[in-house]
């Protein structure tokens, strides 16, 4: 019987695993505030997805920074991000939430040999790896291979980067085929359709499941407290994986 090909699992983040609720839009005000010298009056809408450069360029236009100004200060809140968004570490573990079977999940796609997890997210490296540590999620994924705000700006274009750090890691040509993103968000199924990956939607943040099938993910889960539903939904979507 041939070895099961392998299947490079792709997991978004925010609202998919963990919710932080307030703390990202503090962290948006307090870097804003810093580097601009004022308060930020308008924040950038929730849930949407979008990779953090684009998000915080929307936030410097939408509070009256002149667009000639934007090269300039974009960077600069980019490089303070992190650092504050590390000072709230605490208030991460005490007011930040699992989503609900997101340890289960992970730790199912975790220990199967057929699958290699990472993530994909909107988040700079620096902050994916903050909020995964604080809730004890970083081991159940292989962060060396994944695709990062900080790679590239333009999230459907993560999936390659991913995809080609896989290929390097393990030795596996990863495609459309054997590339699963599990995402919450209009915006992951779109970096799925678009990027090269199929989409299992998570009807978890603020999208729901009718408006993600809609947008043409190739299955949606109401939650991921159905783990073995979620493995034989990849296992399904990429039948020459190892079946459960």
């Amino acid at each position: 019987m041939p070895e099961a090909q392998q299947v490079l699992v792709l997991w978004d983040i925010d609202r998919t695993l963990l919710y932080i609720g307030d703390i990202d839009r503090q962290v948006y005000r307090e870097t804003f505030a810093e580097i601009v010298g004022r308060p930020a009056q308008r924040l950038p809408a929730r849930g949407t997805g979008v990779t953090m450069p684009l998000a915080i360029r929307a936030l410097l236009l939408d509070n009256g920074v002149p667009e000639g100004e934007v090269p300039e200060l974009l960077p600069r809140m980019l490089e303070l991000l992190p650092q504050r968004l590390a000072a709230h570490a605490e208030d991460m573990r005490q007011h930040g939430v699992l989503m609900p079977g997101a340890v289960e999940a992970l730790s199912a796609v975790h220990d199967r040999r057929d699958f290699v997890p990472t993530v994909v997210t909107g988040n700079l490296k620096s902050n994916a790896m903050a909020k995964l540590s604080a809730f004890h999620l970083d081991g159940f994924v292989d962060a060396a291979i994944g695709g990062f705000a900080s790679d590239d700006h333009h999230r459907p274009a993560l999936v390659a980067v991913a995809q080609k750090r896989a290929q390097t890691k393990y030795g596996t040509v990863f495609t459309h085929t054997n590339t699963v993103i599990i995402g919450d968000s209009l915006e992951d199924v779109r970096t799925g359709l678009e990027g090269g990956a199929l989409v299992i939607g998570i009807a978890s943040g603020k999208t729901t499941a009718a408006e993600l099938t809609a947008a043409g993910a190739d299955l949606v889960l109401d939650s991921l407290e159905d783990v073995a539903r979620l493995l034989e939904a990849i296992s399904m979507l990429t039948p020459t994986s190892e079946r459960t």
